[in-house]
């Protein structure tokens, strides 16, 4: 028995691979039909495969519960592919280069002379009650005055068939490894499929992320110093932080192997002595940089880092400060950023969302919240949200309570269908909601990943795509067409 495409059901949404008519996509059919002749038996193998393939590559997440604290978790894979077609990609490359231009726009903006606020774009409430806002980086002149040098852009796929940016990461954004690790597995388990397909490569990431960081060193060099700064084995992201480490040629450190000398340089102790560092690729939040700056407790840090980075002895990625522009209530000015800065219309557009700090908008969603998402402004991985249209009159109460106590934390926006995908369940396929995250590279140049980490829902009719909360993920291609 094959799986059956006659009876996969999309409904009325819009699905990545299936037309409504039931038909494959034409970007889908080669994969579609190579799939559907594959025997229950070959398609059981196939799944093994792969996930003995993650098993053996180390591919894990680790996830927190109250009960069993931190566990390591295998990563999550479902073996068909999300397809995407070159042609759509260009509009989305482009967009996605727009929009982290003007977000580098804002951030320099605002810790030097904040014309968007003094021109009234964007209210000087929102900017002081702001948690990512760090006075201690005003002044502060980083490398081509670029703050967030790799971002991860989540992008969704209405009903309609519209993309739209859901959220900016900007601070640490995690996931790129798993989009290069994803596709070494689809390599190893369907060796033969990428013979019918011209799929652009994701494996220059690591050398483009390498290029980044390099330009930014304050030592003019042939080789600078780069270091990947990890809170350490328990966070949820070592396994990205050893690997991108391993990829690029650098040295993983914990904050207790560096050390800001009389000189104000950063160093790194090594068995042979004291190696300067030039380029510190940080994957710690910024209250646990510096204790001498920020959390003065912070043990993960290093003392003296941010007085090393100021007078430019030391390169920071991403520069401290720049989560100012990673808050879901500054996510909503982002199409008038770049019409402010860059003087053009935004070509991907933001999910309409609702700004609670203002009356009018308060009151709309405090009538309308059981049909709204309501979201904190600062929380990530998709929690302290509220999904109107499945939650309970109680969860209700409290989150309208929550809106008017803090009014400036929260936004909120209507609950989008979110297209979906074939995804392999048992032995057949069932259509799951997904997410889309590219990565962005800024510094002397910007790179975008061809495709991103694409994540499913595996859940029926969930919403939720978060590793941590039952999501999986895919390989994503992107398809040169005429090259197929």
């Amino acid at each position: 028995m094959a799986i059956d495409w006659e009876n996969y059901q999309a409904q009325d949404l819009y699905d990545e691979l299936i037309r409504p008519s039931g038909r494959a996509r034409k970007s889908a059919q080669k994969m579609c039909r190579y799939l559907s002749k594959l025997s229950d038996e070959e398609i059981a193998e196939r799944k093994t495969a792969s996930e003995l393939a993650i098993k053996s590559m180390g591919i894990t997440f680790t996830v927190y519960t109250e009960e069993e604290g931190s566990i390591d978790r295998v990563w999550p894979f479902d073996p068909v592919p999300r397809i995407i077609e070159k042609q759509e990609w260009i509009t989305i490359d482009k967009g996605l280069k727009q929009r982290v231009k003007a977000l580098n726009h804002f951030i320099h903006d605002i810790y030097h002379k904040q014309n968007i606020i003094k021109d009234g774009i964007l209210p000087k409430e929102l900017l002081i009650d702001s948690k990512n806002f760090k006075e201690q980086c005003i002044g502060v002149n980083p490398a081509f005055s670029v703050w967030a040098h790799i971002c991860g852009s989540d992008l969704v796929r209405d009903k309609d068939g519209q993309v739209y940016v859901l959220e900016d990461n900007l601070r640490v954004p995690s996931g790129v490894s798993y989009m290069l690790e994803n596709r070494h597995v689809m390599k190893r388990v369907f060796p033969d499929i990428f013979e019918d397909y011209n799929i652009l490569p994701v494996n220059e990431y690591s050398l483009q992320l390498y290029e980044t960081l390099a330009s930014l060193s304050p030592r003019k060099v042939n080789e600078p110093s780069i270091v990947v700064l990890t809170p350490g084995i328990y966070n949820s992201a070592y396994f990205e932080h050893s690997y991108l480490a391993q990829q690029i040629g650098a040295e993983l450190v914990e904050g207790s192997d560096l050390i800001v000398d009389s000189d104000d340089c950063v160093y790194m102790k090594t068995i042979d002595g004291l190696t300067r560092v030039d380029v510190v690729y940080r994957r710690i939040d910024d209250e646990f940089l510096d204790p001498e700056v920020f959390n003065e407790d912070s043990v993960l840090g290093v003392p003296g880092l941010m007085r090393a980075w100021k007078k430019g002895k030391v390169a920071l990625a991403n520069a401290p400060g720049a989560g100012v522009a990673d808050d879901k209530v500054i996510y909503a000015f982002v199409p008038k950023m770049i019409q402010y800065y860059l003087n053009e219309e935004a070509i991907l557009p933001n999910v309409p969302t609702y700004v609670c700090h203002y009356k009018e908008d308060r009151d709309y969603v405090l009538e309308h919240i059981h049909e709204l998402v309501v979201k904190p402004a600062n929380e990530s991985g998709g929690y302290g949200m509220m999904i109107g249209p499945h939650s309970s009159k109680a969860e209700q109460q409290k989150f309208k309570r929550l809106i008017k106590k803090d009014p400036r934390n929260y936004i909120a926006q209507p609950m989008l269908t979110l297209s979906t995908t074939p995804t392999l369940i048992g032995n057949n396929v069932e259509p799951r909601h997904l997410d889309l995250r590219p990565f962005i590279l800024s510094a002397n140049k910007t790179y975008v990943t061809t495709g991103g980490l694409t994540r499913v829902a595996m859940r029926k009719g969930s919403i939720v795509v978060n590793s941590s909360q039952g999501g999986g993920s895919k390989d994503t291609w992107i398809v040169d067409m005429e090259g197929s």
